[in-house]
């Protein structure tokens, strides 16, 4: 029986029958985070998200001012904390991306939904006193909250686009 895929793991890594040196190290070289370009990613996406806060919620910079004051750090603390936590978020997107399925905007969304919904429904606003979801503080919190991060999803899928290894271009290529 014929293997259609020989040497290629549907995960897009070469398998170790893969008989091109250069394929390996150019699907090790596609894995790896670029730190510059997700830090940019995690700036410029915290301050679409803060733009779009603006927009929706007509208040500029409510979420720094909520985490500076519950640091007990102030505004002064809070803006650096809250860019700092964009920049994390990209870094990991940057690590997992790779991983997830999909065009760019799809893996940034699906990554963003499930960070919102455990990281901020769940945690954060629990946490602050707001309810699951941020319910007791509104039932239009939830909405606002997942908008405000899709649109930092969108910034990371247009500033981190992911790398498609020369394995996964084989498979693509293989399944047309």
């Amino acid at each position: 029986m014929r293997e259609p895929f020989r040497g290629v793991r549907v995960s897009g890594v070469p398998s170790r029958k893969s008989a091109d040196p250069n394929t390996a190290a150019r699907d090790r070289s596609s894995m790896r985070i670029r730190f510059g370009k997700a830090v940019l990613a995690g700036l410029v996406g915290t301050l679409v998200f803060d733009i779009a806060g603006l927009l929706m919620k007509r208040e500029w910079w409510d979420t720094p001012a909520m985490l500076g004051t519950n640091l007990d750090l102030g505004l002064a603390g809070g803006v650096p904390a809250h860019y700092a936590i964009g920049i994390v978020l990209a870094i990991i997107y940057a690590g997992i991306a790779p991983s997830l399925w999909g065009p760019d905007w799809v893996r940034a969304l699906m990554f963003m939904t499930v960070q919102t919904v455990l990281g901020v429904w769940l945690f954060l606003q629990p946490l602050l006193g707001m309810g699951i979801a941020g319910l007791e503080a509104g039932p239009l919190v939830p909405v606002i909250s997942l908008a405000g991060h899709w649109a930092f999803g969108l910034v990371l899928a247009v500033l981190y686009p992911v790398r498609r290894s020369a394995s996964a271009e084989q498979v693509a290529t293989a399944n047309r």
